[in-house]
């Protein structure tokens, strides 16, 4: 074989196992688009916003993975109590909470140190650590380029990352700290809600998809959504 037919063998390898490496990855994933009483489930769409705490169904090492079982929002911070809220998705690993108003004597998520003022009731992924992930099923009503929009809020800084289809989409995206030190709550600088505009930029392919959260470094961060918007180029 001359070298010429060599290197066009290898191109064409080469361009098989990146296209079908997203198709081979769909075909094998076990986990399944969120749904409970009050949310019908079905792939969340885009463009729209992505809730993170939709995440899907699945469990542990499938649908995501966390560093201990126990979920320290639902049940922990927020009492079973029978609510919908204080015992969302409880039994899972993936820590969860929402956006509680009008608590008194202190304000909580509708804060006078919010950059933003996040919806009332707002589920989010809390308590986040390095190497946690977790995914979620979108149905992307046209293929091409989107931007998102992302509602969190971040301690101490970090960094996230997403994967589409098991393929890495964004590298390592910085997340800019809400920590205010003029707030005199310790405990509400885990509250300070912001949003970043077009925090990164991926092309989807219409049709169901499957994005994967990564937390790479320092953690301490509530992630509310992803907002996508389609790209006018």
């Amino acid at each position: 074989m001359s070298w010429r037919m060599f290197s066009l063998c290898f191109i064409a390898a080469s361009m098989l196992t990146t296209t079908a490496f997203p198709r081979s990855f769909l075909s094998q994933y076990k986990g399944l688009p969120y749904h409970d009483s009050r949310y019908q489930g079905g792939p969340q769409k885009i463009p729209g916003k992505v809730l993170c705490a939709y995440y899907d169904l699945g469990g542990e090492g499938v649908a995501y993975h966390d560093t201990d079982p126990k979920n320290q929002g639902s049940g922990e911070l927020n009492p079973a109590d029978g609510t919908y809220l204080n015992e969302f998705r409880i039994h899972e690993g993936v820590d969860t909470s929402y956006t509680k108003f009008q608590r008194k004597p202190d304000p909580i998520d509708d804060n006078p140190f919010d950059a933003i003022v996040p919806p009332a009731d707002l589920p989010y992924v809390g308590w986040t650590e390095p190497g946690e992930w977790f995914n979620i099923t979108v149905d992307v009503t046209h293929p091409g380029t989107y931007a998102a929009d992302f509602l969190y809020t971040s301690n101490r800084g970090g960094t996230i990352a997403l994967d589409v289809n098991g393929k890495d989409a964004t590298g390592p995206l910085e997340i800019t700290t809400t920590n205010d030190p003029a707030d005199p709550l310790a405990w509400r600088q885990w509250h300070h809600w912001n949003l970043a505009p077009q925090l990164f930029r991926v092309h989807l392919n219409n049709g169901k998809n499957v994005l994967t959260v990564h937390i790479l470094t320092n953690g301490n961060m509530n992630l509310a959504y992803f907002d996508f918007k389609p790209v006018h180029e």
